[in-house]
């Protein structure tokens, strides 16, 4: 009767939980073990960590993808300069600032020259200088001068200069593609890190409800006893005053039932504390009402050993796999350091003033490409950084191994360990048959007159430790079973 009952229980359970109801009982939230690790789950604070990192692992490796795309540069600059530039001296200046003048002043001294036989006349050779033009070849002259001597002088008071860059990689050694294999495996690498993380956060939740389920059913089988030896009192009471019994046998009974309630009374205090315990690391409210519910403990199945070569599921065996892998990704960086580096480059430079029209104060550009190429000669440091890689990935793979047979003697270790269980449950089985017919026949015994309080008292105790070493060994054989899959990466 009291399976079919929790069978029904479960299969209400399970009805609701398909539906999206939250199933209560007397008030009392339902928790399933599965519910436990979720809630677990959702509310660790060392998990959200893990899922952070999950994230920046995944944004530095968007980060090394975009390594392989052109980078778009854009830089702008305005100065303002005290001084300007002169390309001529100021004598040099002001010699072409009267080239007219001494020109002019050369041809009324060649004339002078010419008609000074003829005339004293000073005034004649200026009147044909004239006539000819000097005067207006004089103020050409020097305006030209002018235009020159300005053209030299450069203002670089204000300066602004702009430039657009554009940088396409096309090898550079290796390092491109292995930073961004470096990163993929830093993101998987981080991702078995949060599931070793939720793993052993399962553990630890399985092993609090188990503590708990444990402590429920022996407070309950407390309880039980307790009514055992009650009911015993008040037949060995009436069979006092029937002279059938003597004081001394009451006696007995009344100490054994002593025993018996503190015992119920160290139970219930220590699956408060377990209850405790299962609600702080379910991150659950302390003070909450929850009736934590298992499956049917009486039928454990056993899916036997495991092959201990079968460990390539575990989330540690992954990890070293992948920290072995990005070690081997960490020399092909280094070797990269070594290797040609080829690079596209593109530009256009704007300035004002206009270096390419004679400085004047407009915007000028011009387009400007090529290609790059950098060619390691002597670099003792890159090969001393290869030869250190290499040895960190040597370690990497030392390390690896030793996880490999760690884990399967885990897994031989594990199975054993379930064999041994599964062993102490069927004689835990076979002694509790044997306690129970005992405990029958005793009582039988005892209504007949034939055995003494004492003697039921003992056959009561000897069901009491069968009974508690069944339940040991059902729940047991449960943590064993969830340890070999662990072992073997099934959970």
């Amino acid at each position: 009767m009291r399976l079919t009952t929790i069978f029904k229980q479960l299969s209400t359970i399970a009805l609701l939980f398909l539906a999206g109801l939250t199933p209560q009982a007397n008030g009392q939230q339902v928790m399933t073990l599965e519910r436990c690790r979720r809630e677990a789950t959702e509310s660790n604070v060392m998990l959200k960590a893990a899922q952070e990192r999950i994230a920046t692992a995944e944004a530095l490796e968007k980060v090394a993808l975009m390594q392989f795309f052109p980078k778009l540069d854009a830089n702008a600059a305005l100065f303002w300069n005290s001084k300007s530039i002169q390309l001529l001296s100021d004598e040099q200046q002001n010699s072409i600032n009267t080239i007219g003048t001494r020109v002019h002043d050369d041809m009324v001294s060649a004339v002078n020259e010419n008609i000074s036989q003829i005339t004293d006349d000073p005034e004649l050779a200026q009147r044909i200088v004239d006539a000819l033009g000097g005067s207006r070849l004089e103020t050409n002259l020097n305006e030209m001068g002018l235009e020159i001597t300005d053209a030299m002088n450069i203002n670089l008071s204000h300066i602004a200069a702009g430039i657009v860059t554009v940088r396409q990689p096309v090898f550079l050694g290796g390092r491109l593609l292995s930073a961004h294999h470096s990163a993929e495996l830093n993101t998987q690498l981080q991702t078995l890190a949060n599931d070793k993380v939720r793993d052993e956060l399962n553990l630890a939740v399985d092993k609090a409800f188990w503590e708990y389920i444990s402590l429920k059913h022996k407070t309950e089988l407390a309880k039980e006893y307790c009514d055992l030896l009650d009911t015993l009192a008040q037949h060995v009471d009436i069979m006092v005053q029937t002279e059938v019994a003597t004081q001394r046998e009451v006696m007995q009974v009344r100490v054994k039932l002593g025993e018996a309630r503190l015992s119920l009374t160290k139970a219930t205090g220590g699956l408060e504390v377990a209850r405790l315990a299962l609600c702080q690391l379910c991150g659950l409210d302390l003070d909450g009402q929850y009736e934590f519910v298992e499956e049917d403990i009486t039928k454990v199945g056993m899916t036997g050993g495991r092959d201990a070569s079968d460990i390539d599921r575990r989330t540690d065996i992954r990890m070293v796999n992948t920290a072995e892998a990005l070690s081997r990704e960490g020399v092909r960086m280094a070797r990269a350091g070594l290797l040609p580096n080829v690079a596209v480059e593109g530009s256009y430079i704007v300035t004002r003033p206009n270096l390419y029209n004679g400085f004047q104060d407009t915007w000028g550009g011009m387009l400007s490409a090529g290609v790059v190429v950098n060619i390691p000669i002597c670099h003792p440091g890159d090969i001393y950084a290869v030869k250190a890689a290499k040895h960190k990935a040597q370690e990497a793979a030392y390390e690896a191994e030793e996880v490999r047979k760690l884990a399967r003697l885990e897994v031989t270790t594990a199975a054993y360990q379930l064999d041994i269980a599964g062993r102490k449950l069927e004689q835990a089985e076979g002694d509790m048959a044997s306690a129970e017919e005992n405990l029958r026949l005793a009582g039988e015994s005892f209504e007949a007159g034939v055995i003494t309080a004492s003697d039921l008292m003992m056959a009561q105790t000897a069901w009491l430790k069968a009974k508690s070493e069944l339940l040991d060994a059902r729940i047991d054989i449960r943590m064993k079973q969830s340890m070999l899959d662990r072992a073997t990466g099934k959970k």
